[in-house]
């Protein structure tokens, strides 16, 4: 039977069983098979952006927290397993097999596609041949052969000439060494995506783009400001991918109902502040703070005394706030 590939090894089946979780359970809240939940812990299954950020709302973790990195226990476990596939594959000569029907194909003019096309394959099989990752049955000798108007006699015998030629060699050492430099040093990485580059931190990237994180929550008058990513929301489509862009819950009750109750108050720290504006004010450096710090901070409307000094007026007109940093509110959003 052939292997399955690993193209997203992660911690998904450590964290829920840190969180006494069944696997039973996430597939139900997940919306997704057993079967489908299975393969995604073992890494043979992609996910999409929404199924990734579902997952991680329902283990209650940092989307970083799913991504293996090259000093987790996981990275080691799955290097060690794409190396003996690698062996396993030259030994069977898959990898000869595939580097020779991608000579074939580039020779003929055909994209991967098409050859798949033509061969009445999935463009996900047809690659994982290619590049050696896939046995190949018998009953697709075949179609493989005839999409490229071969015999299967003659397509054997042109990738043995291909290879005692030495022309393969490039294109086996290409593979191994694109496996060899797939993770990379303090990147949260998973898995090679069917054109060398990165799944995992692709995925990654894409999906923490429509995340914001929540700096802030009430705490008593205030606001209890720390930054850090341990909460993330998904981001109003208009601010996807907007750096600097972070939210607090508001205290809406202190501020006299001035703002609707469960609402996110997104800020802006790139944002110039001007009179008129409504900003966060925090009572301490916001480039100083440390992911551990807690500040204070509190929603203001943004004032000039009559030195032309920028003040921040919170709830009542008497309560003049001048803080450290004055962050412009660009947008309010209800849970």
């Amino acid at each position: 039977m052939a292997q399955e590939e690993i193209i997203f090894p992660n911690n998904i089946r450590n964290i829920r069983l840190a969180r006494g979780m069944k696997m039973t359970e996430l597939s139900r809240r997940a919306g997704l098979s057993l079967s489908a939940v299975s393969k995604i812990e073992k890494g043979v299954r992609r996910l999409n952006q929404k199924q990734l950020l579902n997952i991680c709302n329902i283990l209650g973790c940092k989307l970083s927290d799913v991504f293996i990195k090259e000093s987790d226990d996981v990275a080691t476990q799955w290097q060690d397993e794409i190396k003996r596939r690698l062996n396993d594959n030259e030994n069977s000569g898959l990898k000869v097999f595939g580097s020779g029907l991608r000579k074939i194909r580039q020779q003929s003019g055909k994209t991967i596609a098409q050859a798949a096309k033509d061969a009445g394959m999935t463009l996900s099989v047809y690659h994982k041949i290619e590049v050696g990752q896939r046995e190949i049955y018998e009953n697709e000798i075949e179609p493989l052969a005839k999409s490229f108007t071969m015999t299967v006699g003659s397509m054997f015998d042109k990738i043995a000439k291909l290879y005692k030629s030495g022309e393969l060699n490039k294109q086996i050492n290409k593979v191994k060494e694109r496996v060899k430099s797939v993770l990379v040093a303090d990147n949260p990485v998973s898995g090679i995506d069917m054109h060398g580059g990165l799944y995992g931190a692709k995925l990654y990237d894409s999906a923490r783009k429509k995340l914001v994180p929540v700096f802030g929550t009430p705490a008593g008058r205030a606001i209890a400001f720390k930054k850090s990513d341990e909460t993330m929301i998904v981001a109003p489509m208009n601010l996807e991918g907007r750096k600097g862009v972070y939210a607090v819950i508001p205290n809406t009750k202190h501020l006299g109902g001035f703002l609707p109750e469960k609402s996110y108050v997104f800020a802006d720290i790139n944002a110039p502040v001007s009179v008129g504006d409504m900003a966060i004010c925090i009572d301490s450096d916001f480039a100083k703070l440390e992911p551990t710090d807690v500040a204070t901070a509190q929603i203001v409307s943004v004032h000039q005394d009559a030195k032309g000094k920028i003040y921040g007026q919170g709830a009542s007109a008497s309560e003049k706030i001048i803080g450290a940093a004055m962050h412009k509110v660009i947008m309010i959003v209800m849970e």
